[in-house]
């Protein structure tokens, strides 16, 4: 009979033959020891890695044995989601009616090479793939849901791309995989890097972290991923400390420098972004060095696999926040898990070992050798008897809910793909002549071309669709691992990134619900340098990133009034800095008022001298008819009283807000009252040489006594200053100005004189006028006279000129209203001088000593006396 058949076998063509070996190759294969199934008329396939491989990389050395060793509890929980979905939308014939869904579920085991062998196993359906071919006793195949690594899942999409097959990736998120151009058939049901680069770092801005360090794995996921994150801190202006990155099997030397890194540096937060796996090891080297003062901002790569630290990493790992794929409540999932059992699922060759990692037993029927329990634990059988319990209420923490809900809205998508296609009106379909796909056997990119539409609600209310890159929408969740009682740590959802909301209300974080690794309940500080506050500015330092950077004090004028400013800003001209130099206040103006206590006084003592001076004038008007009064020409004594009294009130004019009249009278009524004084005391002492000198015998003098000397000097002398100060008034006139420049921060109020020549010409003959008179009293003091007033006349234009050349000093050192008021004191000063000296002795003798207030007293002294009077 052999040899019949062989016979058979050799008169066979080619192309039969060729196709009876490969069908015979179908029927011979045996069942796959590293797959799960479930026959149905169309498959779905899942590629999960639900061991880990802690004993080789992809890189093995050749004839080494091919071991997965451990079984992940979390990625086991992916599987128990494609199989409830696909269980649960074959129970709901609305979707799917009268078509019955199947699974072929390979384990991976985090290896390129199996991801592979699975994809060919999936695509050709036998376990010794012949490309180009697939069993036609195999159901026709959907799509492939896998795989949860990024290096994996780019491999897989190359193949599957030139097929166009799709495939939906849970939880791959490189962004390279958004090219539709390698990958035209690739979906995935979470965002790429880019997006939780971004919220990443606006978590880092979000609590004002300024100085981070960043650790990443070696691989897809790790080196692009930390790569995007660098960008997005250095666009929110956070400086990166270090960054280091370690292989996927770390070695003693290579934990050492990271350990080195970390301990050396100042910064309190540091990202990782690395798979679970990976980091582990780097994990157990923080914690044996006990260095607890650092807070991990973790990625999705391993945020919810906090069932796999030991209860001595709690210390370093509680207060971790990171970003966690998005967790459905997936309807009637939990029930689901609780129930499962080695004896209700005996076709899952993934549950007794579940159960020995779950209840740390072993089973009678499986081999000891490739046993992951200590050899020094008691052995332990299981007897089916142990069941799976709520933890906390919640799905037993071993099970990873996030990823298991991004697996089930993608066999969902896939059935909501087949659904649109079996939903295909004859006629009007979407394919040449308008045809439709067939159900029951239809071509791989027939289904790609409905994936790409593919937009519903699941059953928990939220929208599912994808965009041009492939990408489900953007959401994470931001968990918190916080301590429970027992040692362990469990993860608090506390916020969340949502990239569809409007920008910069993507993310939400309640502060009240994380607990930091810290003994204080406030958001831990990381920053280089302190924040420098307003009033200052940073300037970075010498060799160190922007973070590092030194507090400056802005300049006098400037201002900053943001925290961290790099520059300061110039206050406006009439405004200036307050005294912490953070905000611009309007400049204080600055002129001599009435309402200080200097504008006062001198305003008291001005007012005073006036009424003084009046009551003067009205004792000389009393007793104009006495003798003394007579002997000093009373009418130049009533002229001189009233302009000393216009000068003492000329001095109100320099008090107060300078308006533009004030600025224009003030100095040329000064200057011209001053005048009329100074020419009235010239006049008298003029008029006192001639009346001593007309008495001389044959004297030329005897015309000039009389009032048409005194009367012609003081109108000449005055009205030569009115000329000076008309022509000021006409071609420069004196304003009001804010004078901004004068002292800093003040605004001087003040009146500008417009012409310092003009000012000083009015000064200068005033003075020169007061030295004439100084000079001809000086020259007749010693005149014979009972009462020569030449002498008086000389004090006073001693003091008058004293004063006036004090006054030159003060006036050119001083600045605003204290210029004013050296201005003022010399005007009342220099006036009193002349009215104490002058008029006081007078007022002695015409008050106090009558009995000398005589004509015999006044011609005691001699004949020449009593031809003076005659002559006056």
């Amino acid at each position: 009979m052999a040899l019949l058949g062989l016979m058979v076998l050799l008169a066979m063509p080619p192309s039969l033959y060729s196709a009876f070996s490969l069908s015979l190759s179908c029927i011979l294969q045996s069942q796959n020891e590293v797959s799960f199934e479930q026959d149905g008329d169309i498959l779905i396939g899942g590629l999960i890695p639900v061991h880990i491989n802690w004993l080789k990389s992809d890189f093995q050395i050749t004839g080494q044995p091919d071991l997965c060793n451990t079984l992940d509890t979390k990625d086991y929980s992916w599987v128990q989601a494609l199989v409830f979905s696909i269980n649960e939308i074959n129970q709901n014939q609305t979707l799917l009616p009268n078509i019955s869904l199947g699974f072929q579920i390979y384990d991976t085991c985090y290896s390129i090479t199996r991801a592979l062998r699975g994809t060919m196993w999936m695509l050709t359906g036998q376990e010794k793939p012949i490309l180009n071919y697939r069993c036609q006793s195999q159901a026709s195949l959907a799509a492939i849901i896998g795989e949860s690594s990024s290096t994996c899942s780019i491999s897989m999409a190359r193949v599957l791309g030139l097929y166009k097959y799709t495939q939906l990736s849970y939880f791959s998120t490189s962004p390279v995989l958004s090219d539709k151009f390698q990958f035209p058939s690739f979906f995935r049901m979470l965002p790429s890097d880019d997006v939780q680069a971004l919220g990443l770092a606006q978590i880092v801005a979000h609590f004002g972290w300024t100085w981070v360090g960043l650790l990443s794995s070696a691989g897809d996921y790790g080196t692009l991923g930390s790569q995007i994150l660098k960008v997005e801190l250095l666009k929110l202006g956070v400086c990166i400390a270090f960054h280091e990155t370690f292989p996927t099997v770390s070695t003693a030397l290579d934990l050492k420098l990271i350990l080195e890194v970390v301990k050396r540096s100042s910064a309190k937060i540091i990202l990782v972004y690395s798979l679970d796996t990976y980091f582990l090891p780097v994990v157990e080297e923080l914690s044996r060095a006990n260095i607890t003062s650092k807070v991990l901002i973790i990625s999705d790569g391993w945020s919810s696999n906090f069932q796999r630290l030991k209860k001595e990493y709690t210390d370093i790992m509680s207060g971790t926040i990171g970003f966690s794929v998005h967790e459905g409540n997936m309807p009637g999932f939990k029930e689901f898990l609780l129930k499962l059992h080695p004896s209700t699922s005996p076709h899952d060759i993934f549950i007794k070992p579940l159960w020995k990692e779950i209840f740390k037993c072993q089973w009678p029927d499986l081999e000891n050798s490739l046993t992951t329990m200590n050899v020094s634990t008691p052995l332990i059988m299981c007897t089916g008897a142990e069941k799976l319990k709520e933890f906390n209420g919640q799905i037993p923490r071993e099970f990873d809910m996030s990823t298991s809900y991004n697996v089930y809205n993608a066999v969902y998508s896939v059935a909501q793909g087949l659904h649109d296609m079996h939903s295909c009106v004859l006629g009007e379909g979407p394919f040449v002549n308008h045809t439709c796909a067939d159900i029951k056997n239809f071509k791989p990119w027939q289904l790609l071309h409905y994936m790409k539409k593919v937009h519903f609600v699941n059953k928990i209310g939220e929208e599912m669709y994808f965009d041009n890159n492939g990408d489900a929408p953007a959401v994470y969740d931001i968990i918190n691992w916080q301590p429970n009682p027992d040692g362990s740590i469990q993860s608090v959802k506390v916020g969340s990134f949502d990239a569809r909301a409007p920008k910069g209300q993507e993310l939400s974080i309640n502060m009240s619900a994380i607990q930091w690794n810290t003994q204080h309940p406030e958001v831990p500080r990381s920053m280089c340098s302190e924040s420098c506050g307003p009033g200052n500015r940073k300037v970075a330092q010498q060799g160190q990133p922007l973070c590092c950077f030194d507090c400056i004090p802005c300049a006098e004028g400037e201002i900053s009034n943001v925290v961290d400013s790099t520059i300061c800003w110039q206050c406006g001209s009439d405004h200036w800095p307050n005294e912490r130099r953070s905000e611009c206040v309007p400049k204080r103006i600055e002129y001599l008022s009435y309402e200080e206590v200097m504008g006062i006084i001198l305003a008291v003592v001005a007012i005073s001298c006036f009424i003084i001076t009046t009551a003067i004038l009205c004792v000389f008007i009393k007793y104009r008819d006495t003798p003394i009064a007579k002997a000093n020409n009373r009418e130049l004594s009533f002229l001189l009283l009233g302009a000393l009294m216009l000068s003492f009130l000329c001095s109100l004019l320099f008090i107060g807000d300078p308006q533009q009249i004030t600025c224009l009278l003030r100095q040329p009524a000064f200057g011209t009252i001053f005048v009329l004084c100074v020419s009235c005391v010239l006049a008298k002492t003029i008029m006192v040489v001639i009346a001593f000198n007309a008495t001389k015998p044959n004297s030329n003098l005897r015309g000039w006594v009389g009032p048409r000397v005194p009367i012609v000097t003081v109108t000449a002398c005055t009205f030569i200053q009115v000329l000076i100060c008309a022509t000021w008034l006409l071609i420069c006139p004196p304003f009001p100005e804010r004078n901004m420049k004068l002292k800093i921060g003040i605004i001087i109020w003040q009146c500008n004189e417009c012409s310092d020549v003009a000012f000083w010409c009015m000064l200068g003959y005033m003075g020169f006028l007061a030295c004439a008179s100084f000079l001809v009293a000086f020259l007749a003091r010693k005149l014979p006279d009972s009462f020569n007033e030449a002498k008086w006349i000389t004090f006073s234009m001693l003091v008058f000129l004293s004063v006036w050349l004090s006054f030159i000093p003060g006036y050119l050192s001083t600045q605003g209203k204290n210029t004013v008021a050296v201005e003022i004191f010399g005007i009342i000063s220099s006036s009193a001088g002349i009215l104490v000296c002058i008029f006081l002795p007078k007022c002695y003798i015409i008050l106090l000593r009558p009995d000398m207030n005589t004509r015999e007293q006044l011609l005691g002294k001699g004949t020449g006396i009593k031809k003076k009077i005659k002559a006056i």
